[in-house]
């Protein structure tokens, strides 16, 4: 009979404690540092979304250039608002794939893109290629970013 209570209330117990752990000091929500008057609304310190993006055909073919802005959608790009969209749904859209990452042999093509400036507060500089399966897949998750791409000449 001793052991069945052991058995049934360590798991309980071990449980109640692990719930216990979870959440904050404060039950109210409120930081710590923040008056209890203060709303949570807070004026964006962090710079705007704006991208540089540089789209070659080939590593030999001249670049297309277009400046992107988000928050309104704007600058030059030609599909702005398709491009914002597909950026704001990815997880991590600037993520590099990485360098233990098995990836499929799987040759896109020879197209190039290159994306400098600032995203959700965080600077920006990476490369995206269309090489092998994983590369293939990081283009394809924010293809509206690249727009047309120019063909081979």
């Amino acid at each position: 009979m001793r052991y069945r209570t052991l058995l049934v209330t360590t798991p309980g117990l071990a449980m109640i404690l692990s719930l216990a752990a979870c959440g904050d000091e404060q039950s109210s929500g409120k930081p710590a540092d923040r008056p209890s008057g203060a709303t949570s609304v807070q004026p964006s310190t962090a710079p705007a979304d704006h991208l540089t993006i540089q789209v070659r055909a080939s590593a030999e073919a001249p670049a297309k250039t277009w400046t992107l802005n988000c928050a309104p959608p704007g600058g030059d790009h030609p599909k702005a608002g398709a491009a914002c969209a597909e950026l704001a749904k990815a997880k991590q859209p600037f993520k590099p794939v990485p360098k233990d990452q098995m990836c499929t042999q799987i040759y896109g093509g020879p197209e190039i893109a290159t994306v400098k400036g600032t995203w959700r507060g965080q600077k920006i500089d990476t490369r995206f290629t269309r090489k092998d399966g994983c590369q293939l897949h990081r283009w394809t998750s924010v293809g509206a970013l690249f727009g047309d791409v120019p063909k081979v000449r």
